[in-house]
């Protein structure tokens, strides 16, 4: 936790160590060189132009980069660059002639010998032009870096803030009529069998506190999905009559990963919507395997065509949770980690889902 806190002060650290080692350079250099005292006129003139740098400097990453060149007026951007430039260059030569600084720096470094200023600028012009360009790249290239980094930030939040949204949509979109048939059967199963009305009763419970209170986190434990699973296919089971056969199959041993909460229940209830007859045996066979670091999951279901015209092809027009929005949450919390396969009609006539995902713990 305390490098949060630290990694906010980078770029002022940046900015503080750039500006200390260019202000080494450009002012002590040449002293300390030739370990003698410049004049004071030398001061002044390279205190200006640090002054001007700097100024230049955040004037085009705080102006002109965010107002031009982030918003496509390269021209203008690229003509007020040009202007800055010879703005310094014009300031260094004014500079100089207020200050006399050619003759000045000819008395201290020629002081017995005939005054002989020279008044062009030559390579000290050269330099300060190239200086400007330099200190104006740098600006530019480092608030094109900031961002390009705040705007991955924002689409990391975004994509967080999809994840959840989405998840809180997928618990609205839990088909509300099983827990409205869920309560009539546990209601019947009262004036018949109390104790499997209790246990009823004690399952849906759970149900919904793992609905409403223990998925509100990112991920929950593979243990809990499972149990949630195991709970709702016990549920569905009081509906069912003796021509259905539901198979559920639990890795063996269980390794508790963390996964996505409610990731796995789409493709159960699609099997009791679309695979179950009151009138034909019928069967769901579920089976969930955890080889090496990934998590297979099977579905298999009778294959009823009428019964699936009826109601919207295979899980994309299920009135559940759909395979669309599954699809979806895999896309934005696992992605380029799973394998959806969905086949409509299999040899034996069957609806069959198989998901590979990549989960590590």
């Amino acid at each position: 936790m305390a490098a949060l806190p630290l990694r906010r002060y980078v770029p002022v650290l940046i900015h503080v160590l750039g500006w200390g080692l260019l202000t080494f350079m450009f002012l002590l250099y040449q002293p300390l060189t030739r370990q003698t005292a410049m004049p004071t006129a030398w001061w002044i003139k390279q205190a200006v132009v640090i002054g001007l740098l700097v100024g230049v400097f955040y004037l085009n990453a705080s102006v002109l980069v965010p107002r031009l060149l982030f918003q496509n007026r390269t021209g203008w951007f690229i003509a007020l660059l040009a202007g800055l430039v010879a703005l310094i260059w014009l300031v260094h030569r004014q500079v100089d002639g207020w200050l006399n600084l050619p003759e000045v720096m000819d008395r201290f470094f020629r002081p017995n010998e005939p005054a002989r200023p020279r008044r062009g600028g030559g390579m000290w012009d050269t330099f300060i032009i190239l200086l400007s360009l330099f200190a104006l790249g740098i600006s530019t290239s480092l608030t094109v870096v900031q961002k390009w980094q705040k705007d991955g930030q924002s689409r990391q939040a975004l994509e967080k803030e999809k994840v959840s949204t989405e998840l809180l949509f997928l618990k609205a979109q839990i088909n509300p009529h099983f827990f409205f048939n869920t309560l009539n059967n546990i209601y019947a199963l009262t004036l018949i069998d109390g104790d499997t009305a209790r246990e009823a009763i004690h399952r849906l419970s759970r149900m919904m506190r793992y609905v409403l209170y223990d998925s509100q986190a990112g991920t929950v434990l593979l243990s809990q999905e499972l149990a949630f699973v195991q709970d709702y296919i016990q549920l569905m089971q009081l509906r069912l009559t003796d021509k259905v056969t539901v198979n559920f199959e639990q890795p063996t041993p269980l390794r508790d990963v963390p996964i996505a909460p409610m990731l796995l229940l789409p493709f159960v209830e699609n099997a009791f919507k679309h695979g179950v007859s009151a009138l034909l045996p019928s069967w769901i066979q579920i089976a969930i395997a955890q080889p090496e670091n990934r998590l297979e999951m099977e579905v298999r279901n009778t294959n009823f065509p009428e019964k699936t015209s009826a109601v919207g092809q295979s899980l994309e027009a299920s009135n559940g949770i759909g395979l669309v929005n599954t699809r979806r949450r895999l896309d934005l919390m696992y992605p380029d980690q799973y394998e959806l396969t969905v086949t409509e009609q299999t040899p034996e006539n069957e609806y069959l889902v198989r998901l590979n995902l990549i989960i590590r713990g």
